[in-house]
């Protein structure tokens, strides 16, 4: 008998060193029925303790806004997956994803071994034509040629317009930094003339501006007339055609380059102010005459 007992003492206390009955080992703590405890446990005052401790934790966290606690296993918001989006989104993504297929299905002349590389050399002195450095130094040579006043009226303005152009268009694309569809490394001309990133097409851009220009202020014969449009559009889609740019990047800069032609008309400078600057530049003005 007295073996029995040992091993029914022994079992009892093998069962108490478990791990859901390690609590019953523990000393009673102060506030839960040991010694100075007051209220006893599962009486309506230690529930009430139990509950202004609760609320208390939310009040002092929100002393510490500053201190925010990451929870563990969240994702940031941009890594997590919309489940319901805006008809707006959904729109704008499909239209975006259109326009990207399109552009790398058009980029036919983007490398030597594309489908139409054989005509990159052609495709690409087309797009030279559309250049801001070859439009700026080509006015700035035409300029110091002119005799007629309102030779030189028209040029300057010209001449204005183009450094508009590409003022504005280089700080459209380094606020946006849209890349092409084609990763290509920007050429020495691009540098100088800060065209660096994809949206808007800069040689687009340009091309609808100058256009309209010379259309507005030479008399031209309707072939040429016809030949100067048809040349604008190919100059903006020789960049599609090179890899440089999307369709979309294409049209906003044709809308660009007209906004620019009608600002410019807005600000025409008269045939004196025109001979103020050219006299400036070349530092022969006189204040007093």
């Amino acid at each position: 008998m007295p073996a029995k007992a040992r091993s029914k003492a022994r079992e009892r206390n093998n069962v108490l060193n478990r791990a859901e009955f390690m609590s019953l080992n523990q000393p009673p703590r102060p506030g839960f029925g040991g010694p100075g405890a007051q209220p006893e446990r599962g009486t309506s005052s230690g529930r009430r303790s139990s509950f202004k401790q609760q609320s208390s934790q939310p009040e002092e966290s929100s002393e510490c806004p500053g201190k925010d606690k990451k929870e563990p296993g969240k994702l940031p918001e941009e890594d997590c997956m919309q489940l319901n989006p805006s008809f707006k989104g959904i729109a704008m993504n499909s239209l975006l994803a259109i326009d990207i297929c399109l552009s790398k299905r058009m980029g036919v002349c983007a490398y030597t071994w594309s489908s139409w590389g054989g005509c990159r050399s052609m495709v690409s002195l087309l797009s030279l034509t559309g250049h801001g450095v070859t439009w700026v130094i080509g006015t700035i040579v035409c300029l110091t040629r002119s005799n007629t006043l309102a030779g030189q009226e028209v040029l300057v303005n010209l001449l204005l317009a183009l450094l508009l152009d590409v003022m504005t268009v280089a700080g459209v694309q380094r606020l946006i930094k849209r890349r092409g569809p084609w990763e290509m490394v920007p050429g020495f001309l691009d540098c100088v003339a800060m065209d660096m990133y994809s949206f808007p097409a800069a040689h687009a851009s340009r091309a609808a501006m100058v256009s309209k220009f010379l259309l507005s202020h030479l008399v031209l014969a309707v072939p040429l007339r016809i030949l100067l449009v048809l040349w604008a559009f190919l100059v903006g889609l020789s960049r599609v055609l090179l890899g440089r740019h999307h369709l979309t990047d294409m049209l906003c800069g044709f809308a660009l380059g007209l906004l620019h032609f009608s600002l410019m008309e807005t600000v025409w400078l008269s045939s004196s102010t025109c001979q103020t600057l050219i006299s400036i530049s070349t530092f022969s003005w006189s204040p007093f005459p």
